[in-house]
């Protein structure tokens, strides 16, 4: 089957890669050529631009966009939506908030073009393992792209879920998920490190032995048990740790439908506290501590602005 691959970053180049490997004919475009010759050298055919990606390819066409969320994949859905013709299809495999899938899908639909929002995990290890993949649309354009989606997932790793935007939503919850365990696990850890016992303890090894038939074993942890296994108390890592705005999606989300979700809020703000962000908010709560209980204080000698 042809794709064209719009965004060769480390996750659209790697899914270029499963989908050559696996027989299929991919024509791939990236905003720097140097990625594109890359491509080119690895079996597919290179574009230099969307309206030559969509020269190189045969009706109905098939554009699949690998495009952080937001005014990336704006802009391309909307050049893509004068270049294409009616029973085309765009597929948006990044990030992107659900209800931007909705505004894509009536743009697209209003000039024939159909539209998939494809909800993608994996990271790095999806060209080895496969992708798992949550697609919303219409369910005839699902079926079309079926060969696609099955070189691309492992077995069972993919699922059409609904309508527009429900991939992406799906995908959405998925990640507020991801960031509860995520911070379990930090927690967990932090809690063994400053034991009486973390000095001596191999976190590599606690984590390869929870993977051994333990209820909290996952993926995860195998991943945290490579980590550990390169620096055990992580010295050369500083505590930031960013977000990628599906943990926000989420608990906006959940307000919005007044379902509670506190363990994946608070995991989402532990995300900002790592920024400094709670900084003064810790120093007003040790003022108060030392104003009604005279407490200790810890002072610095530091000037801080």
């Amino acid at each position: 089957m042809q794709i064209g691959i719009v965004g060769l970053g480390r996750m659209g180049m790697n899914m270029a890669r499963r989908l050559i490997k696996a027989g299929h004919e991919v024509v791939a475009y990236n905003r720097t050529s140097d990625k594109v010759v890359q491509m080119q050298h690895e079996g597919a055919e290179g574009a230099q631009s969307p309206a030559d990606l969509v020269g190189k390819l045969q009706p109905p066409r098939i554009i699949w966009l690998m495009l952080p969320a937001g005014p990336a994949v704006d802009g391309q859905v909307t050049v893509f939506s004068n270049l294409l013709s009616p029973g085309d299809i765009v597929v948006d495999g990044g990030n992107s908030y659900y209800k931007d899938d909705l505004r894509h899908a009536e743009t697209l639909k209003q000039k024939g073009i159909q539209y998939v929002d494809a909800g993608v995990s994996g990271g790095i290890w999806g060209l080895e393992n496969g992708y798992c993949i949550m697609i919303g649309g219409e369910e005839s354009t699902f079926q079309h792209i079926h060969p696609i989606l099955k070189a691309l997932a492992p077995e069972d790793g993919y699922l059409y879920c609904g309508p527009a935007g429900a991939g992406h939503f799906v995908k959405m919850i998925h990640n507020g998920i991801e960031y509860a365990m995520m911070e379990a696990y930090g927690e967990g850890f932090n809690i063994l490190k400053a034991s009486p016992y973390g000095s001596s303890l191999s976190f590599e090894k606690t984590a390869h032995l929870w993977n051994q038939g333990s209820v909290v074993r996952s993926w995860l942890l195998e991943l945290l048990e490579s980590a550990f296994k390169k620096d055990n108390n992580f010295d050369m890592i500083e505590p930031y740790v960013e977000d990628s705005g599906e943990g926000r999606w989420t608990v906006q989300q959940a307000i919005e439908t007044g379902v509670p979700a506190p363990v994946i809020a608070l995991s989402l703000f532990k995300r900002f506290d790592s920024r400094g962000a709670g900084a003064f908010s810790n120093k007003v709560l040790a003022a108060l501590r030392g104003e009604f209980g005279g407490h200790r204080i810890v002072k610095t000698d530091k000037i801080q602005s």
